[in-house]
């Protein structure tokens, strides 16, 4: 029995089709991170501290230092990117699973949410001494409470993304092995230590990897929603054909922090960290 040519030939109809599009967003990526380039301030460790401006206050009593370089994200946003950033990975070598975690895992990471936010207001009142409320926050806690919330937005956008993309996805979850979760929470909790320890083989590399995760992050989100605007739900087989939503989620992803950021710029005058 001979194979039917028609669907091969069909799919490279569909590549030429996009193949102008492809190029053009290639294109404008360029252009949009060069023009992030320019108008950003000088110095390599200020390009990357800058990957974070558009997200997050920078506030410096927040933040780890490497010396005198200070982190891209405060404490809490530096979980936050970075505990996403590692269930993503996590969950992305076990194949095209797009069923959401079971229930208590949901309840486990939601318990972590509520925290993050009982944190970030006891935070915030800190900012009034005066009134005296609230417990001594610290960057410990921040960072802890952003990891859990990171985890959160990795098991849930890695199966939303496999769900969305994918022909072939898997209506399993990452974490129906007892062992899978509580071996991603381990995994956090070594990350935890290895920052708020600030041993410089670990917390540089971190710094670094939390810059860059906001784009890696907000490019996951925008070429989910990419695929449903294409209207491409479950339609591709492979990396290949997924191309052009995934150009569009990250040309989206670098206009989000260019704009973003001269917003912030031009509302506070300055690229410099907010001074409370």
């Amino acid at each position: 029995m001979q194979n039917n040519p028609l669907p091969r030939q069909a799919d490279r109809t569909a590549e030429s089709r996009e193949q102008p599009w492809i190029i053009a967003l290639a294109l404008l990526l360029l252009g949009l991170t060069a023009v992030w380039l320019w108008v950003t301030p000088s110095g390599w460790w200020e390009k990357i501290r800058l990957l974070g401006y558009a997200v997050c206050h920078q506030i410096k009593a927040r933040s780890f230092f490497y010396h005198d370089l200070q982190s891209p994200l405060c404490a809490r946003c530096t979980g936050m990117y970075l505990g996403g950033l590692l269930a993503v990975v996590f969950q992305a070598r076990q194949g095209r699973k797009g069923k959401f975690p079971p229930t208590w895992v949901m309840i486990f990471l939601g318990l972590f949410l509520v925290w993050f936010g009982i944190d970030g207001i006891n935070s915030f009142l800190h900012f009034f001494p005066d009134l005296g409320i609230g417990y001594e926050p610290s960057n410990l806690f921040r960072l802890i409470t952003g990891t859990g919330v990171g985890l959160g937005i990795g098991a849930i956008l890695t199966p939303l993304f496999n769900q969305t993309a994918w022909a072939n996805w898997v209506n399993r979850s990452f974490f129906e092995k007892a062992y899978a979760f509580p071996l991603l929470v381990g995994l956090a909790a070594l990350m935890v230590w290895g920052v708020y320890s600030q041993a410089a083989p670990v917390l540089l590399p971190a710094m670094v990897l939390s810059g860059f995760s906001v784009v890696f992050l907000l490019a996951a989100v925008h070429t989910v929603l990419a695929l449903l605007v294409l209207n491409r739900s479950n339609l591709q087989l492979g990396w290949r054909q997924m191309r052009l939503p995934i150009l569009m989620g990250l040309n989206l992803a670098m206009l989000q922090i260019l704009l973003t950021s001269a917003l912030r710029n031009g509302l506070v005058g300055n690229w410099a960290p907010l001074p409370f």
